[in-house]
């Protein structure tokens, strides 16, 4: 660790906390409907209601919440499919872009509607600006205040007592999405504007470089077929050009919402490293900061509805600390230079700069790393698959943890507040007591509601790496084999299933059984989770709430947050300890026994 990653990492977490307090009272004043802006924004509140049919006094117990929320979430899966097959017909496409093929509009409408935004094509060549906007943007928003009301429905479910219901999804989705992200992002936006972000409907503009450049052009056939000489390998001839096309579009607008959701799909293919949607060190850091914002700001929301703040506290201190110990790993061994590059005459002091951008560096490309991994975002300023082994394990490892280390809005603090109903589920068992959470037995039902949220990802994920090793269409998009290509199936099933989005990109799964594969991952990763929270939550909402004794154990203080800690690491990670192994580990192992 550099003093510069030292620096940068206080400055960070001293700015989130700065902001987070602020954004949390914000935020449970306008859930909570005491907040003096909903005056404000009533007539418009209003007209959505009248709109839509909505009854905002009518509020849902947790089974209709959820089948509310499930079918509103597949109308917007269909909405996105559709706009796609049918791109090359609408507008806002001046550089013609073809319909998507089946599967991938298949994958990708399914990766933005669960909060995954998984990209298997590349953004500038593939969509154009009404797909972009109309399709994943408004998915952005739609999404994230998804995982933020579910989140809100299981706080009410500790909160309240003796009740049938846990809110009304509509008001909730409404007041997420017109009171929080809408004007969080417009702010977003116009800073990443600012900083030379671009937002335009301007065709692609082709530009005269100032220098040539030469490359090696494949060779193809009159079939349009690459040519291979006797051993295989294609064949390429001397090319060269002056030219170059910059792609345009509303860019800064999609980027804000990508942040702010924790969302993670780029406009580009090149995505957080792209110039022209992260263009300096100073946007660099605050979109960083703008991903944990709002999962840091819930855990203080969580605090103040269910009348103890120092809950809150409690659990943002755990996701902390965890946080902190992966940041310190990451930029360590990216560090590290790579032994075989230091046999060649590298500089051993350099460090991994492989697959970053030299204008963020080593420890700003190992912090953002962490940060979109810990977050369910998917954002990347930098090629993960071009880290060190150990460097590539900490992403691989944060996504593993089931994204509860701040994780993605809402679907963070939901699966980190299952954790702690486990945490003193076996607390309870350890000394003879019911075990109880702010004033609620948890019991029979509880537990098998936290247990199948716990165990959905890691069942997806490890099933789904299993079947594309022993799948000749699996097999046959690892670019590296052996222990590494290994890891790329593994890194996308878990980025997959815990709707991540992120990738070791040297595996193509732009194919239709990756593509098919991924979205059935994305999509149970998100709703068989989202299902169980919510039952749990409408369980907890009709228990009554018991006084604090003498025997409760208090879950607001230092040893309670150990105890989340290792419920998380014990409970949450050693599922994949196995595959780790077959994976990073004894790539590690491999890499330096060579050396």
């Amino acid at each position: 660790m550099t003093p510069h990653a030292w620096i940068l990492l206080l400055l960070f977490l001293a700015l989130l906390f700065a902001l987070a307090g602020p954004l949390g009272r914000y935020m449970a004043g306008v859930m909570e409907g005491q907040n003096r802006v909903l005056r404000f924004g009533a007539p418009l509140e209003s007209l959505i209601y009248r709109v839509c049919g909505i009854q905002r006094e009518k509020e849902m117990g947790w089974l209709s919440y959820a089948v509310a929320l499930i079918l509103f979430n597949g109308l917007g899966a269909l909405v996105v499919y559709g706009l796609q097959r049918l791109q090359q017909w609408l507008p806002l496409n001046p550089q013609g872009m073809a319909n998507v093929s089946p599967d991938s509009a298949f994958n990708t409408a399914l990766s933005f509607v669960t909060n995954t935004n998984w990209q298997g094509y590349s953004g500038e060549s593939t969509m154009g600006y009404l797909v972009q906007m109309l399709g994943l943007t408004v998915q952005n928003f739609l999404s994230a205040a998804t995982g933020i009301v579910v989140v809100i429905a299981l706080i009410r479910g500790f909160a309240r007592h003796t009740a049938a219901t846990i809110g009304n999804l509509w008001v909730d989705l409404t007041r997420v999405t017109l009171y929080v992200l809408l004007p969080l992002s417009l702010l977003f936006a116009l800073f990443l504007v600012n900083q030379g972000a671009i937002q335009n409907f301007e065709g692609y503009k082709t530009i005269t470089t100032l220098e040539v450049t030469h490359y090696d052009n494949p060779k193809v056939d009159a079939a349009g077929q690459p040519v291979k000489d006797e051993k295989g390998n294609p064949v390429t001839e001397p090319a060269s050009t002056q030219t170059q096309t910059l792609p345009m579009g509303p860019v800064a607008s999609q980027e804000a919402i990508k942040m702010l959701g924790t969302n993670g799909g780029g406009f580009f293919n090149a995505n957080s490293a792209h110039p022209y949607e992260n263009p300096t060190p100073l946007s660099n850091f605050v979109q960083m900061l703008s991903i944990f914002l709002i999962p840091a700001a819930l855990c203080l929301v969580f605090g103040r509805m269910v009348g103890d703040i120092r809950q809150g506290w409690a659990v943002l201190a755990a996701m902390t600390l965890m946080f902190v110990v992966m940041a310190v790993a990451a930029m360590h061994f990216e560090n590290q230079a790579n032994p075989l590059l230091t046999t060649l005459g590298v500089d051993a002091g350099s460090g991994n700069l492989e697959g970053k951008e030299t204008r963020f560096g080593i420890a700003d490309s190992g912090l953002f790393a962490t940060i979109t991994t810990l977050a369910s975002c998917g954002a990347v300023n930098a090629m993960h698959d071009s880290f060190m082994p150990l460097g590539g394990f900490v992403p691989l490892w944060n996504m593993m943890l089931g994204e509860v280390v701040f994780g993605g809005v809402g679907s963070g603090l939901y699966g980190m507040l299952v954790f702690a109903v486990m945490a003193v589920f076996v607390a309870g068992l350890m000394i003879g007591r019911t075990p109880e959470y702010l004033g609620k037995k948890i019991e029979a039902f509880e537990m098998k509601m936290v247990s199948i949220a716990i165990l959905v990802t890691p069942l997806l994920v490890l099933i789904g790496t299993a079947l594309a090793v022993r799948a000749a269409d699996g097999i046959a998009g690892i670019a590296n084999p052996g222990a590494h290509g290994f890891s790329e199936i593994l890194y996308a099933f878990t980025s997959a299933a815990n709707n991540n989005g992120s990738a070791f990109a040297g595996l193509s799964a732009n194919t239709p059984f990756y593509n098919v594969a991924t979205a059935i991952a994305m999509w149970f990763g998100r709703f068989g989770v989202i299902v169980p929270v919510l039952a749990l939550a409408g369980s907890l909402a009709a228990k009554k709430r018991l006084a604090a004794t003498g025997g409760t154990m208090p879950t607001h203080g230092p040893l309670f947050v150990i105890l989340l800690i290792g419920t998380v690491l014990l409970v949450g990670a050693l599922n994949y300890v196995p595959a780790l192994a077959l994976g990073p580990v004894i790539e590690h192992l491999t890499l330096f026994a060579a050396h």
